[in-house]
């Protein structure tokens, strides 16, 4: 696990987290369930301030939507949230799912009133507007499955034995002599949660345009999170800011689908020169 110069150690924002503890759920309403943590807690860190290299969302997929209608006839949908990535606080997943289950008892007039209650909630909680599309039944045929566009680089045949976290893997990663325009993408990437240390699973498409990178030296690098406890936001910020520290791309995006768990996927998406693409889940989400 990596906790060199861990700036979230002693942090007095992680500490009332129900993140680790043991939870008594709650089947009716509950928005105080919510916690947010800041970004700025591990962004000075990584070298970011207030003006941010890059644009970006959290999308969340969120599987277990259900809550009772007028009458109390249990509904259930697929809900996705949009949080801005200039928003003063990411959403705790674990308080996200507590607090979804919370609106299983709960009685709402129509899914717009639900809506409009995600909205006011997450938003109150991020600290900026969250975006909230629900998904009913009738429309679950159109929710694709697809995998991240760009070269796989998991096929390269290298041998690994040491998984702590090295940023150090990009030094001299890359040739001047050939400036491209290339997406890379990989499922290998693994980071444990910041408090319970339980693995996150990931694939990670990165888009650039500048010097040729080493695919094994990125993959090594990509490898070496799987020992490193960071929130899914936190990894992605990282890895962007160390790509342009390292290899001085002139254009960058990077993108992370998250396994689920707990019914809600995570899927942080940073770019200096692009919008958001479509929120299609992958095969393992």
């Amino acid at each position: 696990m990596t906790r060199h110069n861990d700036p979230y150690h002693g942090a007095k924002e992680l500490a009332g987290l129900t993140l680790g503890q043991a939870t008594t759920y709650k089947d009716q309403y509950a928005p105080e369930l919510l916690q947010g943590v800041p970004r700025a807690l591990n962004r000075s860190a990584i070298g970011l301030t207030s003006t941010l290299p890059f644009t970006g969302v959290d999308l969340w997929t969120g599987y277990e939507l259900s809550w009772l209608n007028a009458k109390g006839k249990p509904m259930v949908a697929i809900a996705e949230f949009a949080l801005p990535v200039d928003s003063p606080n990411l959403v705790e997943s674990k308080s996200f799912k507590l607090y979804l289950n919370s609106l299983n008892q709960t009685r709402f007039d129509s899914v717009d009133a639900l809506q409009q209650c995600l909205v006011t909630d997450l938003s109150q909680c991020a600290g900026k507007d969250v975006k909230v599309s629900i998904i009913e039944p009738k429309h679950f045929n159109h929710q694709r499955i697809v995998e991240l566009p760009g070269h796989c680089i998991d096929e390269l045949d290298i041998d690994v034995n040491d998984y702590s976290f090295k940023p150090e893997y990009l030094e001299n990663s890359t040739d001047d002599k050939q400036v491209v325009a290339e997406t890379l993408t990989s499922n290998l990437l693994k980071s444990n949660c910041l408090i319970t240390s339980q693995p996150d699973w990931g694939s990670v498409m990165i888009r650039y345009q500048g010097a040729k990178i080493d695919s094994e030296k990125l993959l090594r690098y990509l490898i070496s999170f799987r020992q490193h406890n960071e929130f899914h936001e936190q990894c992605v910020e990282r890895i962007f800011m160390d790509l342009k520290h390292f290899c001085q791309c002139s254009k960058l995006t990077v993108y992370a689908r998250y396994t689920r768990r707990g019914g809600l996927d995570i899927n942080p998406y940073r770019s200096d020169f692009e919008h958001v693409i479509d929120n299609h889940r992958l095969a393992r989400q």
